[in-house]
């Protein structure tokens, strides 16, 4: 018998490795496009692309660290709680474990045989998983969304920083655009594969809000056209 294919258990990983790739290929590129639509020259070009991909990746890390050691320590303050509601009313809480398995369709009597199970294997446990909805998979783990979105960012943003210095320079602001919506619909076609999703929806998404971000940002090079010599 073949263990079943979930992904859930890819889920935290996966968000932040995928959104740090992302913002890394649109927002680089949208940099570079921006500037390449006022310059003249490469020189500014591959600078703003290096620039924007430093700070990106700092941002990103740090934001995403920040953001997910914020969901941490309410889940951990949340996990407090519990423990002394364990402590202090223990019958409450397992008749409280019960009412969670009754509303979910177990009779009175094999929901309450159900809690006392759980509770006597793990009370804690029981209660997070079933009354907090914390379990091993869905658990914040700060370090590493921090790690995949600022890695992932950098691998993202190199790819228009190489285009920058090896693509034409008169065709620089299309030549960006149109190699940035590939890459973007690779990742998404990579992104829906690993998550199980449907690959060519994913693709009409990344592609059309990347258009979208690239074109705003080149019509705003344009309208500040001040050469950048």
């Amino acid at each position: 018998m073949q263990d079943e294919k979930h992904y859930g258990t890819r889920s935290g990983w996966l968000r932040a490795a995928v959104l740090g790739a992302n913002d890394g290929i649109l927002s680089t590129a949208s940099l570079v496009i921006g500037v390449a639509a006022a310059s003249t020259t490469r020189e500014p070009i591959i600078l703003a692309g290096v620039a924007g991909l430093v700070a990106g990746a700092l941002s990103m890390a740090a934001g995403e660290y920040v953001s997910v050691s914020s969901q941490a320590d309410l889940e951990m303050a949340d996990l407090d709680r519990e423990r002394m509601e364990l402590e202090e009313m223990p019958e409450q809480e397992l008749l409280e474990l019960a009412k969670i398995y009754e509303e979910r369709g177990l009779d009175e009597q094999l929901a309450l045989q159900v809690a006392e199970q759980l509770t006597a294997h793990d009370a804690l446990e029981a209660h997070a998983r079933d009354e907090l909805g914390i379990n091993e998979i869905t658990q914040a783990q700060p370090l590493l969304a921090a790690l995949s979105s600022g890695a992932s960012f950098i691998f993202g943003g190199m790819l228009p920083v190489l285009v920058a210095y090896f693509g034409p320079l008169e065709y620089m602001e299309y030549v960006q655009y149109l190699l940035a919506v590939v890459f973007l619909a690779v990742l998404g076609a990579i992104a829906a594969r690993a998550g199980g999703a449907n690959i060519w929806k994913a693709i009409l998404r990344v592609s059309f809000w990347g258009t979208v971000a690239m074109a705003i940002t080149a019509l705003i090079g344009h309208l500040f056209g001040v050469n950048v010599a």
